[in-house]
């Protein structure tokens, strides 16, 4: 290789128009005139043959450049003909050399093109837009609401979100690509203050949490969502949120709507006013950090995995703690709230006999049941049959374990007296399963292993779940959901992938590839079809989601309907129409992402190796171990079918070569390649504008 000299700042091209120049693009060989790759004045061609850049050689002469030559061709097409052919080549792949090359009208083509299919209005599903709401100016301190508030406050730094539960077990392949964490700001302050953490929404309600103050909106049939309610500047950052708002004219007065914040072991509650407006109810501590936080009916509830629970009741106005077992995982039904303990029991709690024993000074705990084999109770759901005689619902509970199984307990007629009879177990599962949901027709189980799910059709007589013929698998897919260890900006406990919806009806997964995507992919929970993808309207990243089901209007033919939301990383909320979705499932596209639409997702961030052996895992600590909820590649819908899984190695083997997986395996064999040093490239022009590409995001795999 041999350098030539640069010329003096600003020298014209040297060498006539017409004269051949020979270039080798990632070894791949090119002939073209100089006239050619110097019509676009201050290009990367443009700078190098004047001299400005240095060059480099190969053996032959020809100029090297270390860049991809499939896509150089249509590049240099271009440069000949002013043409633009797109076949074989990626279209935001070509871009991205297009402005690596400063090649200004070739990229306003390509950004122009892609603006084509997108809209500042969303598509047909978008249904409103929030805009960030106005920061507080008032400040709270710990007693009251009073005192004024510096705009320009340091809020506290960041705590790292504990969550409930926690991660279980073997995180699977993409587990040994994962890359350390980046190092915190100099100030220790969250990067992105204004972005949304967490979205919640309950009836016609919705609660978004900010870094430092959440807000509340309501809506109203005539005029739409509107702001009725905006809390102080916090001294903390919130990292749980909770909403609940029943009908008007309930029993409780002012407690009958509800928001509670949390944040390591404080907990902050608010009584909300149907016209606008809040009052402050009291802040509570648990006394260890909380990692769940939620309603059962007027009862608050937090809970944490060393095995304390805290519960503030509407009607006594008394907040009582108590003493469980250490607790992985809880569900609510009805009136009753269970849960999941690390010692194989189930216990349940009675919110509505609390006023009964509060003069014990303890709460109404019972074992209802223990593991045969004393696993870990690490994802549990309750369902309650529909009431078919006087003596009420029948209780029927499914249940994941430390060790993969899933397993199914009920309380029909025929159990009365005994307690719950185990009635079904599956050993599908290799790794800890982190979610479990039983409803009227399906069980939908996902373990740690890469977000497997498997999912089976439930049988029913009478509504309560039957043998005849009982429950058959219904399919097996995967989940790819990467986060980086502590979410986006210190949170992400607002990534939940579901499954969202009412158990009597079709559930769905919200599916965010990595945590910088402003896309989102809407599945099928029993299945795995996709229902849709929405994207930000804004270019936004998507920093958080939920699912609400929505009450109807009460103008004649309408009915309930279910929204996505989603926070984006510059504060507004976006909402979109899953029940018009839903309405057209047959004409969305079967399955999940497509490879190219995954790989596509994951330009936007790094994967790197673990520095340890590829051989194991490091054992999960007692801290991180129940919902490994994020990272799978889509196993059935990236091939199209749908069938049980195979062991690993068989997988690797079944799968053809030049796959996702494979591409992975060679990655963590081979560990990171050596950078070559990237050939310069010219200052671009004023007319070029910003990179669309973002930065690329280096990411763990880790729970929420």
């Amino acid at each position: 290789m041999a350098a030539a000299a640069p010329a003096a700042e600003g020298a014209p091209s040297r060498g006539p128009p017409g004269e051949v120049i020979h270039l080798n693009v990632g070894g791949k060989r090119f002939s073209t005139s100089r006239q050619t790759l110097t019509w676009i004045p201050d290009s990367f061609f443009s700078s190098l043959l004047s001299g400005r850049i240095s060059t480099l050689k190969d053996e032959t002469g020809a100029i090297f450049i270390d860049r991809d030559p499939t896509i150089f061709a249509p590049i240099l097409n271009f440069l000949r003909t002013k043409e633009l052919d797109l076949r074989g080549v990626h279209g935001s792949s070509l871009l991205h050399e297009a402005q690596f090359y400063g090649l200004t009208p070739l990229v306003r083509r390509l950004q122009l093109r892609e603006e084509l299919d997108r809209s500042s209005c969303g598509n047909v599903l978008f249904n409103g837009y929030l805009p960030p709401p106005v920061f507080q100016l008032k400040r709270r301190n710990r007693h009251s609401l009073a005192g004024p508030q510096q705009a320009g406050g340091r809020p506290a730094p960041v705590r790292r979100s504990n969550t409930m539960p926690p991660n279980l077990g073997n995180a699977g392949l993409l587990g040994r690509m994962l890359d350390e964490k980046a190092p915190p700001s100099p100030s220790g302050l969250p990067e992105e203050p204004g972005m949304v953490r967490l979205v919640c929404g309950h009836h016609n309600w919705i609660a978004v949490a900010y870094t430092q103050f959440l807000v509340c909106y309501r809506l109203k049939e005539a005029s739409g969502w509107q702001l009725v309610f905006s809390s102080p500047h916090l001294d903390w950052p919130i990292e749980r949120l909770a909403l609940t708002a029943r009908v008007l004219g309930g029993a409780l007065g002012e407690h009958d709507k509800m928001v509670a914040a949390a944040t390591s072991s404080e907990i902050l509650l608010w009584a909300l006013q149907a016209e606008g407006g809040g009052s402050e109810i009291g802040v509570f501590h648990l006394g260890v950090p909380v990692e769940a936080l939620f309603f059962v009916g007027n009862q608050l509830i937090s809970t944490s995995h060393t095995g304390r629970i805290g519960v503030w009741n509407a009607v006594t106005k008394h907040w009582q703690v108590q003493e469980v077992q250490p607790i992985t995982s809880y569900d609510a039904a009805g009136s009753f709230l269970l849960l999941g303990c690390n010692n194989g029991s189930i216990y349940y709690v009675d919110v509505q006999k609390f006023p009964l024993r509060m003069k014990d000074n303890d709460l109404l705990v019972s074992e209802l049941y223990r593991d045969p084999a004393e696993d870990g109770v690490t994802a549990l759901s309750v369902y309650l049959t529909p009431k078919t005689s006087d003596s009420g619902n029948w209780i029927e509970i499914a249940y994941g374990t430390s060790s993969g199984g899933v397993r199914v307990i009920v309380q029909h007629p025929e159990t009365v007296g005994s307690g719950p009879q185990l009635f079904q177990t599956f050993t599908v599962h290799r790794s800890p399963v982190t979610k479990i949901m039983l409803s009227e027709k399906h069980l939908i189980s996902v373990c740690a292993d890469n977000n497997h799910v498997r999912t089976w059709s439930v049988t029913r007589f009478r509504g309560m779940i039957s043998t005849q013929p009982g429950s058959t698998p219904l399919a097996s897919f995967k989940i790819l959901a990467l986060e980086s260890a502590d979410g986006h900006g210190g949170c992400s406990a607002g990534n939940d992938i579901g499954p969202y919806g009412e158990r009597d009806d079709q559930q769905v997964f919200i599916q965010k590839v990595v945590p910088s995507a402003s896309q989102l992919f809407v599945r099928l929970s029993s299945t795995g079809q996709r229902v849709c993808s929405v994207r930000s309207v804004d270019g936004s990243p998507t920093t958080a989601f939920t699912v609400l089901e929505c009450e109807g209007s009460r103008r004649l033919g309408s009915r309930p309907r279910r929204y996505l939301l989603t926070g984006q990383a510059n504060g507004s909320l976006a909402m979109w129409d899953l029940t018009t979705a839903m309405d057209g499932l047959g004409q969305a596209s079967a399955g999940g992402l497509t490879e190219e639409e995954l790989m596509e997702q994951l330009e936007q961030c790094e994967l790197a190796p673990l520095a340890s052996s590829r051989g194991s895992l490091p054992s999960p600590s007692p801290r991180t171990s129940l919902t490994s909820l994020h990272s799978a590649s889509s196993n059935t819908s990236l091939s199209g079918r749908h069938g049980s899984p195979s062991p690993p190695q068989a997988e690797v083997r079944r799968r053809g070569g030049g796959s996702f997986v494979e591409r992975c395996q060679e990655l963590v064999r081979s560990g990171p390649e050596p950078r070559r040093p990237p050939t310069p490239a010219p200052r671009p022009s004023a007319g070029l504008g910003a990179p669309l590409t973002p930065p690329k995001m280096k990411l763990n795999e880790t729970s929420f």
